[in-house]
């Protein structure tokens, strides 16, 4: 029988809901704008990176499967993934780029073939040839001590690549880092536009679940929400990046630590009226990804709106939020800017703790890391990593507040998404601003900042 209701749940929440859902392309569509992205991004953004970090030459190799995570962010939509052993290379001549493929055939509309088998039997001697042909003073492989999405060359393709090469070229090998972060980091204004309409999917996907249209107090459990986001998720032809957590805090003598939040899943537990229900949640659309956390509060009978005394707790969040983002500035590493937030809303009396990362081609993408959960004094080389302009971050971080009125200390938990223009910080849809209201009480309760539910 319980399975019964929550599956009736699920389909009177999807079709009660979906009318207010963005608009989702169909995979011919989606294909297209990715690669409509891909070919502008290698007409601007590239020239601009391989210029600031000096580098003549980027050659990536991977293996059908096996994908680089850079390369990967290349193929054309109508590869799922590399094919064979796929090599691609990225000249610069200092007035254009040249892109090619050392391939039997293009890679897509932007790589050009640049193999003949029958002129040259051996794939890896026409690399060779490709590379000395162009005579570049530095060439780029994406090997990485501690950046792992700049450290997609095999072992195995590595030893291959000097093998081939003639002198002096294995000299001329350095470390594509910075370029593979650039690359995956920067994006584009096209990209932006549609961001926005990416993250206000994933708002409402997490609005339905933190509603009685998917909760019911006394019977829900949280494992219940839990799968009902990913059922919806994949209901509507998109994919999740990481199993979601739904949790929740009450007035009750359990503690709501951080070695409970990011070590070890919390035992499914019924939701009950009175109960701080957290939600973290993320989804993959179009090459990009989001990753959200938000709250909502569970009416006792006879209430309106959530106590005071948690709009308090939920304030003081949104507060560390803006003492963050008025921190991020060009040339800053997420170290800096992580000691001076910290430093500033101890200032203020609160009791933060942050771990905010880079978001984009991936959920924890290239980027400066802005603190870890148990980093909090800085983070060795991926904090050092400066701030660049026309880049996206999940603002994640926690407040911990005592709550008389419940005798223990909780943590009010936030992550949304935003973007840094060189300049200020945006949201890119906007952020949550109030607690969510189960059940909702008015048209607009639980409102987000820049758009409407």
């Amino acid at each position: 029988m319980k399975k019964q209701i929550l599956l009736f749940l699920f389909f009177a929440a999807s079709f009660h809901l979906s009318a207010q859902m963005p608009k989702i392309l169909n995979l011919k569509e989606q294909g297209a704008t990715r690669d409509r992205w891909l070919t502008e991004r290698m007409e601007s953004v590239m020239p601009m990176l391989m210029r600031r970090e000096s580098i003549n030459m980027w050659v990536l190799i991977s293996r059908e499967y096996n994908e680089d995570p850079v390369l990967k962010t290349m193929l054309p939509s109508g590869w799922l993934s590399a094919r064979r052993t796929t090599m691609l290379v990225i000249y610069d001549t200092g007035d254009s780029l040249q892109t090619l493929a050392c391939a039997r055939y293009d890679v897509g509309e932007v790589f050009k073939k640049a193999w003949d088998k029958d002129k040259e039997p051996d794939q890896w001697k026409r690399l060779a040839e490709i590379i000395r042909e162009r005579d570049p003073k530095k060439i780029a492989v994406n090997r990485s001590e501690h950046f792992g999405h700049a450290d997609g060359l095999s072992a195995y393709h590595y030893e291959k690549l000097m093998e081939v090469l003639p002198d002096p070229y294995p000299e001329r090998i350095v470390s594509g880092e910075r370029l593979a972060i650039g690359w995956l980091e920067t994006r584009t204004e096209n990209e932006m536009v549609v961001y926005q309409q990416i993250c206000r999917i994933a708002h409402e996907i997490i609005a339905e679940g933190l509603s009685d249209q998917v909760i019911q107090p006394g019977v829900t459990t949280t494992d219940d929400v839990v799968w009902y986001y990913r059922e919806r998720i994949r209901g509507l032809g998109l994919d999740a990046w990481f199993h979601p957590t739904v949790d929740v805090q009450r007035a009750d003598p359990e503690n709501f630590d951080h070695l409970r939040t990011f070590s070890k899943r919390p035992d499914q537990q019924v939701i009950q009226p009175g109960d701080l229900v957290h939600v973290d949640f993320g989804i993959s659309y179009l090459g990009l990804n989001t990753d959200t956390q938000e709250n909502a509060y569970i009416l006792r009978p006879g209430e309106t709106e959530a106590p005071p005394y948690l709009q308090a707790a939920f304030r003081k969040g949104l507060r560390l939020m803006d003492i963050l983002t008025g921190e991020f500035q060009v040339g800053r590493s997420g170290n800096e800017i992580l000691a001076s937030a910290l430093e500033k809303a101890k200032a203020e009396g609160l009791k933060p703790t942050i771990y905010t990362h880079p978001i984009g081609c991936h959920g924890h993408a290239a980027g400066p890391t802005i603190g870890l959960w148990d980093q909090q004094d800085g983070v060795p080389h991926n904090g050092d990593y400066p701030m660049f302009a026309n880049t996206a971050y999940s603002i994640e971080l926690n407040t911990a507040v005592f709550l008389p009125e419940w005798n223990k200390e909780i943590r009010i938990m936030m992550e949304e998404d935003a973007f840094f223009d060189g300049k200020e910080v945006r949201y890119i849809d906007g952020r949550q601003t109030e607690l969510f209201l189960i059940p909702r009480q008015k048209a607009g309760m639980g409102n987000v900042e820049g758009w409407q539910r």
